[in-house]
């Protein structure tokens, strides 16, 4: 039987889930505030929610796991974009079209032997498509759209993980980690 053991949370810890929640919240805001500038456009909720994932995923308890996590990312996602990108020019959207996406997907990342990127690429797909379906008019704008979130995602939640994990291990006289 499984259970559950209470652990105090060390310093490290608390400083892990403080710098994440920074890191969320300035993903959050350049996605939301900055990003419309530069865009001539304003954000849609699933730009935001889709970078603030990106970020999450990519924050792990090490620089080289976070760095490792942002480049399996930009792979999942890159697999993913090309494919939808794709079959958007050529068919209509349709479920059917998604799950074929996600079959040729898996393969792909197969190929490539990313098998841990099998997951990400057909979650990536499945918004892509599920997105594009409810916004036709700009289904094609939505692989690459996706691919500027995530991209910012990644590139934010490594920096603050790598700067929170050098400040950390200054302040306690510790080997960075």
């Amino acid at each position: 039987m499984w259970q559950m053991k209470y652990q105090k949370p060390s310093t490290w810890d608390v400083a892990y889930a403080v710098n994440m929640a920074i890191a969320c919240l300035i993903t959050y805001w350049v996605v939301a505030f900055f990003m419309p500038h530069l865009a001539g456009r304003p954000t849609t909720s699933i730009g935001i929610l889709w970078a603030v994932i990106s970020t999450v995923f990519v924050y792990k308890d090490t620089r080289s796991h976070s760095l490792s996590a942002g480049i399996s990312r930009l792979i999942a996602t890159s697999v993913s974009l090309v494919l939808c990108f794709s079959y958007l020019l050529l068919f209509p959207i349709t479920p059917f079209g998604m799950a074929v996406l996600i079959l040729i997907g898996t393969l792909v990342t197969t190929s490539l032997g990313r098998r841990d990127e099998i997951g990400l690429t057909a979650i990536t797909t499945a918004v892509v498509m599920i997105v594009a379906a409810s916004d036709s008019e700009n289904a094609l704008q939505q692989p690459l759209l996706r691919l500027v979130d995530t991209v910012t995602g990644i590139a934010i939640g490594v920096v603050c993980k790598w700067t929170a994990s050098l400040m950390f291990y200054r302040i306690v006289g510790e080997e960075v980690r």
